[in-house]
């Protein structure tokens, strides 16, 4: 989605000052299922790494999922002992419904999870986060597949990792090098909007956050990160595996049909150089023309082929009827997709009834010039006439793009209305927040914003979590907060959690 934004330059990115500044800026999620043994030592390590390296205030966030053993007394054990740690308790299992929930919750502008095991190399915390503190990027990711990545694993995970991602490129388009890796972050007004979009609620939830965010034009910043397995990890690889692949079909089957509102999270890029205007050239033409000339040479392929197959059965009119008929179907659905970004069955009527006119224009110079050719020569050569039609398309095609752009698929701007976005809470669930968004076009989310705004006041560790969590109902815009984090208020932070989506309620498998 193009935006209006005139020209200039990025704004200096200015780091917060070392030390507390107020509202925690990143909060770390670490997710956990039965991780009695493990969670301590890994809380321990990562506050120790924070205090000593992170120049921000910060909130370590322990996600119980349903744990049968001791890791939610430890858990609050520690929030106990350290400030910067909060507790969450979720009574049924899912990493993504975990993080979901959590991030729902949180009122830090940078959000972040690793798994517990900690394979990651905290130094690369630090990079992970620093995009999206400056307003550079809206995601950002662990890689282990980068050239400069260090992983030391086994080759069965190694094969496994690789060919995972390979599905994820040839099937639903995907140019983030890792989707599995353990170490993400996200900015909050993005995770606000992306985040009800994305079904899944186990191990797939990371892959299905990526591709959406990603299909939106969202900026995904990767980190090549230091890895060692973990030999004791409890994933079950082939049930995960199973899982992931009905995921890939169920998101590549949403993509193909338009069904996802990727409008929702379209969002400005700042100074993006494609936003500039340049002179006596309309907005988008470059990107559509070299769109519609992909398009139409292969529909001009298609059309030889099928006219070749009817010109067997029947004569030149005929065929050419029949052939540019169904090649300009094909090639009125292509390019309401491909070349003008038209998303969705809304209008594909009538898209189509206006294609079939232009398709009438096109037969009309077509016909024409095969009863020219025939009034020329008694029999003529099938070469000739391939010749003749191919001239005679180039020419159709001309006049197919100009009324395609300014009659079936006409830029309307920023004329649409914008509409709101209603946000049900329920006082029984204040870390959840459930987003209902009517099938509408959404205004884009606001510009990213630095996180100076967050150094106004002094940290102080010992004030009660406020998530942003309103008790009543209000209408507010996409990308934008419905109430302050002064007017919310939290009497425990280990609370027993309802669940977020419908789907939730489903009983826990053993």
């Amino acid at each position: 989605m193009r935006t209006d934004s005139s020209p200039g330059t990025l704004p200096a990115r200015e780091h917060l000052p070392a030390g507390d500044a107020g509202t925690p800026v990143l909060d770390v999620v670490i997710p956990v299922y039965n991780e009695e043994k493990d969670l301590q030592p890994c809380v321990l390590r990562l506050h120790e790494h924070l205090k000593r390296t992170f120049p921000y205030a910060f909130r370590i966030t322990i996600a119980d999922n349903a744990s049968t053993d001791t890791t939610a007394l430890v858990a609050r054990t520690l929030e106990t002992e350290i400030a910067e740690v909060r507790a969450f308790r979720l009574e049924q299992k899912g990493r993504g419904r975990a993080l979901r929930t959590v991030w729902s919750a949180s009122d830090a502008p940078v959000l972040a999870y690793m798994d517990v095991d900690l394979s990651t190399d905290l130094n690369a915390l630090l990079p992970l986060v620093a995009p999206l503190i400056s307003g550079h990027s809206d995601l950002a990711i662990g890689s282990r597949l980068a050239r400069s990545s260090r992983v030391v694993r086994g080759p069965k995970r190694e094969f496994i990792s690789r060919a995972y991602n390979l599905v994820l490129r040839g099937s639903l388009q995907a140019r983030f090098s890792d989707a599995q890796c353990g170490f993400k972050a996200i900015r909050r007004e993005v995770a606000q909007v992306l985040l009800p979009l994305v079904e899944d609620t186990g191990w797939f939830f990371d892959t299905e956050m990526l591709v959406i965010a990603e299909r939106a034009g969202l900026r995904i910043h990767e980190v090549p990160v230091d890895w060692v397995d973990d030999p004791d990890s409890s994933v079950h690889i082939v049930r995960t595996a199973t899982e992931d692949l009905k995921g890939v079909w169920r998101v590549g089957r949403a993509l193909a049909s338009g069904s996802l509102p990727l409008d929702r999270i379209t969002r400005p890029f700042g100074d993006d150089p494609r936003d500039r205007e340049i002179q006596d050239v309309p907005k988008g033409l470059a990107r559509q023309l070299v769109g519609f000339c992909v398009v139409g040479g292969l529909s001009t392929l298609f059309y030889l082929v099928l006219y070749s197959a009817f010109r067997q059965f029947g004569g030149s009119q005929v065929a050419n009827a029949l052939a540019l008929l169904v090649s300009a179907v094909a090639n009125t659905a292509a390019n309401r997709r491909l070349t003008f970004g038209v998303r969705g069955r809304g209008g594909a009527v009538r898209h189509q009834a206006q294609g079939l006119v232009v398709f009438g224009i096109g037969l009309a110079l077509t016909s024409g010039s095969l009863a020219a050719l025939d009034a020329a020569s008694s029999d003529p050569a099938h070469s000739t006439e391939l010749a003749v039609l191919i001239a005679a398309n180039l020419a159709a095609t001309v006049l197919r793009f100009l009324l395609f752009r300014a009659w079936v698929f006409p830029d309307r701007g920023d004329d649409r209305p914008r509409s709101t976005v209603v946000a049900a809470h329920t006082p029984s669930s204040p870390a959840c927040t459930t987003q209902q968004f009517p099938q509408q076009p959404y205004a884009p989310l606001p510009r990213r914003t630095t996180a100076n705004q967050y150094a106004g006041t002094p940290y102080t560790p010992e004030s009660p979590y406020t998530p942003a969590s309103p008790y009543d109902t209000t209408e507010f815009r996409a990308g934008e907060a419905a109430e302050t984090a002064e007017q919310r208020s939290w009497r425990d932070a280990t609370v027993r959690l309802q669940p977020v989506r419908p789907t939730d309620t489903e009983p826990r498998k053993s």
